[in-house]
């Protein structure tokens, strides 16, 4: 697993190093976004045929894998076409001194090695003997079942509703919207523990836990949750949807 690992870290490198290239000479450094799902499905290919024994147990997670990567990134794409630089990276571009270099290094660097930290889970069940389906796996699936489904339903009202002109200036609260603030990222973060339950029929996989652990707290205290809240922070509308919807983890009323 250890050379695994190493050889994941340096494609990914490589390949943050292009992807930083490119934003500069399209001045948008919002495509970051668009390559974090699929950063996760050149890791998993990478390592299942790295370790050059692909068992069914496998095949079943990176298509997993896949299968989010894909939507995330085809999602994002979509969103962003036609649109300027996300705001975070405007803010960044206005206030960093040094602008690109901190952006090499705080931005696609450091986004990087988070996304290797998070696909330890998949990096240790491409490496592993892992080889038939069993009890815990198919747990592991409806895990990552139900994450998926929230994430990409939560996506899809957004959606729909940013798109009808009547809702223009309104914040959603509809739909999923009316359990949780964030659909989509509590969607993402029970993704991820769905994946690492992948690994717990080996004892080495427990140590992993750092993926789930660690995207959760980014989305909910980090580069998630907090972003978007400041950004409504003190609209009446927004307030009084806090008072009733719950930040992160759902809660579902009779």
């Amino acid at each position: 697993m250890i050379h695994a690992i190493l050889y994941s870290s340096l494609l990914v490198a490589g390949c943050m190093t292009f992807l930083f290239i490119l934003a500069t000479v399209i001045r948008n450094n919002s495509i970051v976004d668009i390559f974090w799902g699929l950063g996760f499905i050149i890791i998993a290919i990478f390592t299942l045929f790295y370790s050059g024994n692909i068992t069914s147990k496998k095949a079943v997670l990176d298509a997993l894998v896949v299968l989010w990567g894909v939507r995330l990134a085809f999602h994002i794409l979509t969103r962003n076409i036609g649109k300027s630089e996300d705001f975070r990276y405007l803010e960044m571009r206005k206030n960093w001194k040094y602008f690109y270099l901190q952006s090499f290094f705080r931005i696609f660097m450091l986004q990087g090695l988070l996304m290797l930290i998070i696909s330890l889970p998949i990096i240790f069940v491409n490496t592993s003997a892992s080889d038939e389906i069993g009890f815990i796996d198919i747990i592991a699936l409806l895990v990552f079942t139900c994450g998926f489904l929230f994430e990409s339903i939560g996506d899809f009202q957004l959606r729909r509703f940013i798109k009808d002109p009547s809702n223009k200036g309104k914040i959603i609260t509809t739909g999923l919207w009316n359990y949780t603030r964030h659909p989509n990222y509590f969607g993402e973060a029970v993704i991820w523990w769905g994946i690492w339950l992948f690994t717990i029929p080996e004892i080495n996989g427990l140590l992993t836990i750092i993926s789930p652990i660690i995207i959760t707290l980014l989305l909910r205290y980090v580069s998630g949750v907090p972003l978007l809240e400041k950004k409504y922070e003190g609209r009446v509308d927004w307030e009084e949807y806090r008072k009733k919807v719950p930040v992160f983890i759902p809660r579902f009323r009779k």
